[in-house]
This record gives C-alpha cells, sequence and structure tokens, in this order.
C-alpha cells in the first residue's frame, strides 16, 4: 500500500510538472505616447498627451491585465486592474468574463489649492470573439461600471469590434483596422452612440508601431456635447 501510495504521488507530481510546461506564464504588453489621451470608453479622453502601459499576464485561461495611463507630467489618470477568465475557447469562438477595479483622477482648483482627487470603480464584463479567419474577427462587449465614490456616475457600455489584422504594407509593415461602435448610458443622462476606426502600422522587427484614431459622436445627450476627437500615437510591443 505505501508503493502504491508513493507511485500516485510520484505520478501526481508528475502530471502537475506537465500541466505547468503544457500552460506556462505568458506575459506580454504594449507601451505607447499617445497625443489626446483616449480612454478605455472612446467617448472620453484627458485633451493632452499622455503615455499608457499595457501588460497581460496570461496563465491557461485567466488572465491579468493592469493598464496605467499618466500625463507628461507624471500625474495618474486611469489605473485599470482587469481580471478576465475564459469560460469558451473554440478554434472560431471565445467567450470571457471578466471584473476591473480601477481608480480614475481628476484635478480642480479652488480659490485656496489645487485638488487632485481619485474615485474608485468597479466594472464588470462579458465579452464575445468569433474568428470570421484567422486575421478577421467579430467581437462584442458589455461592462457594467460602477462608481464608488459619492457624485460618481454607473451605468452601461456596449461595445461591437470589428477587426482585421496582419494587412502586409510592404516586407517588415504590417497594418491593422479596428472598426468600434459603441453605445454607453449611464446615469445623470449620460448617453451616446458612437463610431471610433483605429488603424496601426506595426514593424515586425523591432515591434514598434504607430496608429491613428478617430472619435465621431453619431447622437448622445452628454454635456457638454463630445466633439470630434482624433488620437495618434508611438509605442513599443512585446
Amino acid at each position: 500500500m505505501v508503493n502504491v501510495a508513493i507511485s500516485k504521488e510520484k505520478a501526481d507530481t508528475t502530471r502537475a510538472k506537465s500541466d505547468s510546461t503544457k500552460h506556462p506564464l505568458e506575459v506580454s504588453g504594449d507601451v505607447s505616447l499617445n497625443s489626446n489621451g483616449i480612454a478605455p470608453i472612446p467617448a472620453f479622453a484627458l485633451g493632452k498627451p499622455t503615455v499608457m502601459a499595457n501588460i497581460i499576464l496570461t496563465k491557461n485561461r485567466f488572465s491579468y491585465n493592469p493598464q496605467l495611463s499618466y500625463g507628461l507630467n507624471f500625474k495618474p489618470w486611469i489605473i485599470d486592474n482587469w481580471f478576465r477568465y475564459k469560460m469558451i475557447v473554440k478554434p472560431k469562438f471565445e467567450l470571457r468574463v471578466g471584473l476591473d477595479i480601477s481608480m480614475f483622477f481628476s484635478e480642480y482648483e479652488t480659490p485656496d489649492a489645487e485638488v487632485w482627487q481619485g474615485q474608485r470603480w468597479l466594472a464588470f464584463e462579458l465579452a464575445g470573439l468569433y474568428r470570421l479567419s484567422e486575421t478577421s474577427s467579430l467581437g462584442l462587449m458589455v461592462w457594467y461600471d460602477k462608481g464608488l465614490e459619492e457624485g460618481t456616475i454607473s451605468g452601461y457600455f456596449f461595445n461591437f469590434v470589428a477587426e482585421k489584422t496582419d494587412i502586409r504594407i510592404c516586407k517588415n509593415v504590417n497594418m491593422d483596422i479596428n472598426i468600434q461602435t459603441f453605445y454607453i448610458d449611464y446615469t445623470d443622462n449620460n448617453d451616446g452612440f458612437f463610431i471610433s476606426p483605429k488603424v496601426s502600422f506595426l514593424l515586425s522587427k523591432p515591434s514598434f508601431f504607430a496608429f491613428g484614431q478617430f472619435i465621431q459622436p453619431i447622437t448622445s445627450n452628454i454635456d457638454p456635447y463630445p466633439d470630434f476627437q482624433w488620437n495618434i500615437g508611438i509605442g513599443y510591443s512585446f
């Protein structure tokens, strides 16, 4: 009985090592300099140059994705912490759920001082991805965003994305095209329908990229009414 137990323990250890080797921790991400600081919900922007860092740690179906956005004055703007799990993983289809714990920072002036304020948010995500081919996909994502501070707004973000990647421009340059149409429905009459195309140019070696993004409101009740916005940037992916 002892030998059987020892053999079983060795087998379990070998299986655990095999599973760990089969699904190692993967690290990827990018760092970019943006001209206009477009927020994760593209209806909003910082309106000034921004440095953004996006890191993804993936282990099997789980991932942790911190996203950091800072102004050039080194003051934070948005800090996101996304925890995601892929419930369904098929060659053509994926379905995931996510939880985000975030901070949004803003500043305003009083007669006596400049006030720097941080607001906490929770977001819950349900997102599906359907692959038309190896380089084309359609995605639908729904967030429920909950402001935790008194006076903050809450609501829903519905985002439909069509993407085409790896369009060969020349030997070492590819182009990605991403088109978002999204609807936001937040408290205090903050709602609207928007379209946001984005074009990226990627160097294969080294992994630098450049991009341009545009946001056009179709209809909105947000006051003040959001104008047409654009953003360009450069970055490095790893």
